[in-house]
């Protein structure tokens, strides 16, 4: 009976042992799965986060990349003024000494009008000079770009001034009859409009 009951006890405790590593196995299972999700969902989160930030660094430096081609193309054309502002002063550095001499110029072109209605000898002596004088004035302010503005092309708005109105037969309406004082320019920059008078 003792053998009987002894057996008995050893089946009950190996039985109890495999309920045991039963439960172990089964609880030690679902903690590895719990803890194989939630690293799972970790990793994505993670991922996520670093997708997130990457998305706002190149945000950052499309936004970058736009500031300094903005500021790039505006100190190019920033440049690109004062190159050309400061070959303006150079190339019309004489604008100011050419206006201070134009009343000279007139004045020299009045004597050699006066000259010409004097039959004196002297004076036509002097008015030869004055007009050499004049001519190589001409050609010095000539050599610096200062130029006489023509009339032979017609009346021009831009270049020249109509103080009166005359009639004429000798040309058309609107067209240059006399030109009362002489224009100047430099290069292409007007110093003095010719001051004219033109037909009816």
């Amino acid at each position: 009976m003792y053998k009987y009951g002894r057996n008995k006890i050893i089946k009950i405790e190996m039985f109890l042992n495999m309920e045991e590593k039963k439960d172990f196995n089964g609880n030690n299972s679902e903690e590895t799965q719990v803890n194989e999700q939630t690293s799972s969902e970790e990793v994505k989160s993670q991922e996520d986060e670093k997708d997130l930030r990457i998305a706002e660094l190149e945000n950052e430096l499309k936004k970058s990349e736009d500031k300094y081609l903005r500021v790039f193309s505006e100190f190019e054309n920033y440049k690109k003024r004062l190159e050309k502002e400061k070959y303006q002063a150079i190339e019309f550095a004489c604008e100011s000494f050419g206006k201070d001499l134009l009343p000279i110029l007139d004045n020299l072109q009045m004597a050699i009008n006066s000259a010409n209605n004097s039959n004196s000898e002297e004076l036509k002596q002097l008015k030869e000079g004055v007009e050499l004088t004049l001519k190589n004035f001409l050609s010095m302010l000539a050599k610096n770009g200062i130029e006489k503005i023509s009339t032979e092309n017609g009346f021009d708005p831009n270049l020249h001034e109509a103080v009166m109105k005359v009639d004429s037969d000798e040309v058309e309406s609107g067209e240059i009859v006399q030109v009362l004082q002489e224009g100047y320019k430099l290069k292409d920059r007007v110093l003095r409009a010719t001051m004219v008078s033109i037909a009816n």
